[in-house]
């Protein structure tokens, strides 16, 4: 079984560069969101690399990550049936099926840039940017303390966690008003 390990060395990589791509493109699309606000040609010249960023980041390491991610799972579930059964890993499911909403919600957002329709704010997309860190918080906390009951205490730390970002958010907004040159 130690070609086992190698597998699930895969997919934690795959989840790892695939989290990756979550993380950033929000941020790319606050940057293009607010390039819209621009003067010309700079509104057009940050548009288009921006928009050439976001494709390649969503194409090359993104969309592949997920998709690798979730066959290596599937190898060690077929690996390892019995992994199925197990009440921690049934929940960490659930949170799969989360991130991959998230991921195809933040799809339909990348699509709607790409043509520059643009439907939510900056302040929106760095908000958005959060849901991928609390579904992973959630998944580390069921793999590590492998239990479905302890994860509640990791679910209140998320929204603890949830609760410093958004007071943090709204401190660094409250900064950006006052000092627009930092």
């Amino acid at each position: 079984m130690d070609y086992y390990f190698y597998f699930k060395a895969f997919h934690l990589i795959f989840v790892i560069t695939w989290f990756a791509g979550l993380f950033y493109i929000p941020r790319l699309f606050v940057y293009q969101i607010e390039a819209f606000d621009k003067p010309s040609p700079e509104k057009e010249i940050l548009g288009k690399q921006l928009k050439l960023m976001a494709k390649r980041l969503w194409f090359i390491i993104t969309w592949p990550s997920s998709i690798l991610a979730l066959l290596f799972g599937l190898v060690l579930f077929y690996l390892n049936p019995t992994l199925i059964y197990m009440d921690w890993m049934q929940v960490k499911i659930g949170f799969i099926l989360l991130l991959f909403i998230y991921h195809l919600i933040t799809h339909k957002y990348y699509k709607q840039l790409q043509r520059d329709d643009v439907r939510k704010t900056s302040s929106f997309m760095r908000i958005w940017n959060e849901g991928a860190t609390f579904i992973l918080f959630a998944v580390i906390f069921l793999v590590i303390l492998k239990s479905a009951i302890n994860w509640i205490w990791g679910i209140v730390g998320i929204f603890v966690l949830g609760l410093l970002i958004m007071l943090g958010f709204k401190m660094y907004k409250n900064f950006r008003d006052k000092h627009p040159d930092a």
